[in-house]
């Protein structure tokens, strides 16, 4: 063999060697960000997760929302990506406990009654206005004594969290709330988690996180342009503090 063609060889050799081992790390990264996806949303392989839908405010009977189905259709292309499986089940039809199957519930207390049950549960620092007057706090979400108002067309905001219930176990699968004053600001929420989940990932782990976000001038950009609000984990996961006694007049 002469030069000529041990070189072509060698390079050859090389070449696949190289190729081999850039295949190989990029096999490696794939699948390691795939496991902390996993993690953090508790969807291993072939496991079950729950998509809990609300009603669609001002229906005549069990409808969801234009917005709401386009949450959970992003939803599931997360829970496909991770390699599980989704089951939806009607808000009003939810009788069981949380840390099981990882959960997404979606929707405002008052069309969903699941949602409701979280709030008074795991974050018993946020209060959501439900009153149906059109005084300035309608639809405000207050979480540690601040509101967050809602100016419809405006500034809209929506509460987005994950939670295990203060369960610490390996097999604990979390809760996920997309709880907006609006379906768009659901829809806004969810895509915010699916397209921002790794830096969550990177700030939280595997722990709890309470964000509000804004969503800005939804009736232009619609659910696409939301800027992190507050992160009120601390606040959210303690009681409100009790109002003020109100001053003896005498």
């Amino acid at each position: 063999m002469n030069d000529d063609v041990r070189n072509i060889v060698l390079g050859v050799i090389a070449t696949g060697v190289a190729t081999a081992l850039g295949w190989f790390a990029r096999t490696y990264l794939w699948r390691r960000r795939l496991r902390r996806k996993q993690r953090f949303f508790g969807l291993p392989e072939n496991s079950e997760c729950l998509l809990v839908v609300n009603e669609s405010a001002g229906s005549g009977g069990w409808t969801v929302a234009r917005r709401d189905v386009f949450a959970l259709l992003e939803l599931y292309a997360l829970i496909k990506d991770c390699g599980a499986k989704a089951q939806i089940v009607a808000h009003d039809a939810m009788r069981q406990g949380f840390g099981e199957h990882t959960e997404f519930c979606i929707g405002g207390p008052v069309s969903n009654q699941r949602m409701a049950a979280h709030l008074r549960t795991l974050l018993p620092g946020v209060e959501v206005d439900t009153e149906a007057d059109r005084g300035p706090d309608r639809g405000a979400i207050r979480v540690g004594g601040r509101p967050y108002r809602w100016e419809r067309g405006a500034s809209e905001y929506v509460l987005l969290a994950r939670l295990t219930g203060g369960r610490s176990a390996p097999d604990a699968r979390p809760v996920f709330l997309a709880s907006g004053q609006h379906s768009n600001t659901n829809h806004a929420a969810v895509r915010y988690l699916a397209r921002n989940h790794g830096s969550l990932i990177r700030k939280y782990g595997t722990g709890p996180f309470c964000l509000m976000l804004k969503v800005v001038n939804p009736e232009a950009y619609g659910p696409d342009v939301v800027e992190l609000a507050a992160d009120v984990t601390e606040a959210a996961l303690r009681p409100a503090p009790a109002p003020a006694p109100a001053a003896d007049a005498g």
